[in-house]
């Protein structure tokens, strides 16, 4: 891993007379002049030589940065570009781990063929991804425009289905508007590429395949947009959005469907946030809302950690400036098309436990019948929802509690990802792409970089006995215990990075991004270096508490740049 552009060491330097002449009696002189600004930027974290991955992956580039290298000087591996780099690799992996699933079949022009999805090969080559089947599925193979268009429900045998209560199942695009549109642009442009193949000599791809690449274009420049916020968020420790360049949840999930394009809103609307603009974060929180619900769990942390160090009307800009986004965005489908601009909204009421979520897992395991028993076709699962929703709310009253009691204020990152990771673990749906909304969070949150790339690789590896269970054991699959084994892996996992998280709010000595008090929250805007400014009519158990008075550990790792392990 490149830290810096070293300009070698302090015995490689000459020694300088005023007047600019060389001293003699050097055993070496520099290779190259000096540069006139010798500026360094120091207080960066050098994981090459505070964490041991760090070194150890440093081997492969030269080996950790010098001792007396000028850090921040380079002009070409900058570290964004050094990752940069790394995230089109694994993007290009994540691809390639859909291509067996486009590859074009059939004859005739482009419109006329398919992505061979045959013998169920989605399933048992990895390869699934709901772009392919959502292109037919939401008549946008037919250049409907999404929220307009409707279509009846059928069967396995084509046969339409009729609704619990006798009406028959009417379908409308499932997506909020912002994503809606963007397949829609997608579906465009590549059925502008079909108009040319049948003009000009281009090669003969499926429509549905150049949909999934056009799409799968702009997810990758969400993506880097994605590492490009994080590591301005992660502040001096600047290579911790390595992690986010090169997670591995991004080799199955990335292109799997498009919660990339929330996940870029969301971190940008930190970022701004960061940057003391408290309107334009507002906005691209906003905006992430228009293509995914949970950029608004956001909002939460600001309101609170507001509320602490009064900081009110920032966050009541950005909470105003958040519901006018997304108003103006979903106004005009509201007004044209409001009952296919609702379908989001009720598709989500009639679901029930996806086969990623906990009450499914309980329910594998133990042969429990559900919340919701013998339902008929589409109706609401009302007690399941309302275990959902109460368990949230009890979550978000315990992220509030702890943000407001903790001897020190919280990092904003710090409570983002309790409320996400919360919201995902008592969700009844937990759609493997989700966990990417994690990723970033993590990252800021709780920067140990071995502890974050176990968690990834559980939750990347959890996709593998989920598609051979689809794929049916009677097809030599998987019985569906070894996939609910695996999300139960990962949700522990979760839970130990959210412990881990609480941990370092009340014990913030041990919160490597904090640098033993020398920095506070690099992404706090108006909360960084604030004073406690609770209103005086506060109840007094909902003020902070004072800080435990512990005697130093002899085994606890002195130095908090150090992130190779969790101090004890």
């Amino acid at each position: 891993m490149i830290d810096s552009e070293s300009q070698g060491s302090s015995a490689d330097r000459p020694a300088v007379a005023p007047a600019g002449v060389v001293l003699t009696g050097r055993a070496t002189v520099s290779p190259q002049p000096l540069a006139t600004d010798l500026r360094s930027a120091d207080d960066r974290d050098k994981p090459s030589r505070t964490d041991t991955l760090g070194a150890a992956l440093s081997d492969v580039v030269g080996g950790p940065v010098g001792r007396h290298a000028l850090i921040g000087r380079t002009r070409l591996f900058t570290p964004l570009r050094v990752m940069f780099m790394m995230a089109l690799v694994v993007l290009a992996l994540g691809w390639t781990t859909k291509s067996p699933c486009l590859q074009t079949v059939g004859a005739g022009p482009p419109d006329q063929r398919v992505a061979n999805w045959q013998n169920q090969r989605a399933y048992f080559e990895l390869c699934y991804s709901d772009t392919v089947p959502l292109y037919g599925a939401e008549l946008l193979s037919q250049g409907r425009f999404p929220y307009k268009s409707s279509w009846l429900e059928t069967d396995s045998s084509g046969r339409p289905q009729i609704r619990y209560d006798g009406k028959p199942a009417v379908r409308y695009m499932e997506y909020p508007v912002l994503t809606g549109v963007y397949q829609y642009v997608s579906m465009a442009l590549a059925k502008t590429y079909t108009a040319a193949a049948k003009i000009v000599s281009l090669p003969v791809i499926a429509e549905v395949v150049m949909f999934f690449n056009f799409a799968a274009f702009g997810l990758a420049l969400a993506w880097l947009t994605t590492v490009w916020a994080t590591s301005w968020l992660a502040g001096r420790r600047v290579w911790d959005a390595a992690l986010v360049a090169a997670s591995p949840v991004l080799v199955f999930q990335v292109f799997t469907n498009f919660d990339a394009l929330a996940t870029a809103f969301a971190i940008g609307g930190l970022l701004a946030w960061a940057r003391r603009k408290p309107v334009l974060a507002g906005i691209l929180i906003g905006l992430g809302v228009a293509a995914k619900l949970y950029p608004a769990l956001l909002l939460l942390p600001l309101v609170v950690l507001a509320i602490r160090s009064d900081r009110m009307p920032e966050a009541a800009k950005t909470v105003v400036a958040a519901v006018g986004a997304w108003f103006v965005v979903n106004l005009p489908v509201m007004a044209l098309f409001p009952r296919g601009w609702s379908e989001f909204f009720r598709l989500n009421s009639r679901r029930g436990d996806d086969m990623d979520s906990l009450y499914n897992v309980a329910k594998s395991f133990t042969g429990w019948d559900g919340f919701d028993a013998n339902l008929g076709f589409w109706q609401p699962p009302v007690i399941l929802n309302t275990v959902v929703a109460v368990l949230f709310l009890l979550c978000c009253a315990a992220i509030a509690y702890i943000g407001l009691t903790a001897p020190q204020r919280p990092r904003v990152a710090q409570l983002a990802f309790l409320t996400v990771a919360a919201f995902l673990l008592v969700n009844k749906v937990w759609s493997p792409q989700f966990s990417l909304w994690l990723v970033p969070l993590a990252v800021l949150a709780l920067p140990h970089r071995r502890i974050l790339l176990a968690w990834m690789t559980i939750d990347m590896l959890v996709w593998v006995p989920r598609m051979f269970y689809l794929y049916g054991e009677g097809n030599k699959g998987l019985p569906e215990q070894w996939f609910t084994a695996t999300v139960l892996l990962r949700d522990i996992a979760v839970i130990g990075l959210m412990v881990l998280v609480v941990r370092q709010i009340y014990r913030p000595e041990l919160d490597l991004v904090r640098w033993n008090g020398r920095v506070d929250d690099p992404a706090g805007g108006v909360f960084d270096r604030a004073d406690d400014a609770l209103p005086q009519w506060f109840p007094r158990r909902l003020r902070p508490r004072a800080a435990a008075v512990t005697q130093p550990e002899q085994h606890a790792v002195p130095d908090a740049s150090r992130d190779s392990t969790v101090p004890a």
